[in-house]
């Protein structure tokens, strides 16, 4: 069975649907690109000859001009990717460590004083929970808490770890 090329059929979908299918470009793509874009969808859709038998054509357009977005990006995507050969005989250049270690132990440092500020109950659930990776569930047994204590707990935690990093800008 060969596709049905009628080309009224098609011209009326054109001219009531490519308004519609610009503007949906320009939102996406402005104004240079749309016009090309919203022509090859109609290039599409008149070579594959199904202009009689689309059930809804606003939404079969609009989903083909969102699969024509994305195979667009894919190409753009692809075009910028740069590869370089590895050199084996070559190691690749270190960076120095020493700044890392300064900037961990001072990290390190900030949040230990965060964790000895807490309330005893609520750093015990915290290191239970983060450092045993022990769940809710299983803390609130040990403890002796209910689920939402353990949550309660862990949100305050969470929370004075997040104004210390905010603070010291970690």
């Amino acid at each position: 069975m060969t596709p049905s090329r009628s080309p009224a059929a098609f011209e009326a979908l054109y001219r009531a649907e490519y308004a519609r299918v610009l503007r949906f470009f320009r939102k996406r793509v402005g104004g240079d690109d749309a016009p090309d874009l919203a022509q090859e969808v109609f290039v599409k859709l008149f070579a594959a000859g199904v202009v009689e038998h689309i059930e809804n054509p606003p939404a079969y357009l609009t989903r083909c001009a969102r699969n024509l977005l994305i195979s667009h990006a894919r190409r753009r995507a692809s075009a910028h990717i740069v590869t370089c050969p590895i050199d084996e005989g070559r190691d690749a250049p270190a960076p120095p460590e020493q700044p890392w270690r300064i900037e961990e132990g001072d990290i390190r440092r900030v949040y230990r004083r965060t964790l000895l500020a807490m309330p005893r109950k609520t750093r015990r659930i915290f290191l239970m929970h983060r450092l045993k990776c022990m769940t809710y569930a299983e803390i609130s047994a040990q403890v002796g808490i209910g689920y939402s204590g353990v949550e309660y707990h862990m949100t305050r935690a969470l929370a004075r770890c997040r104004r210390t990093a905010s603070v010291h800008r970690l």
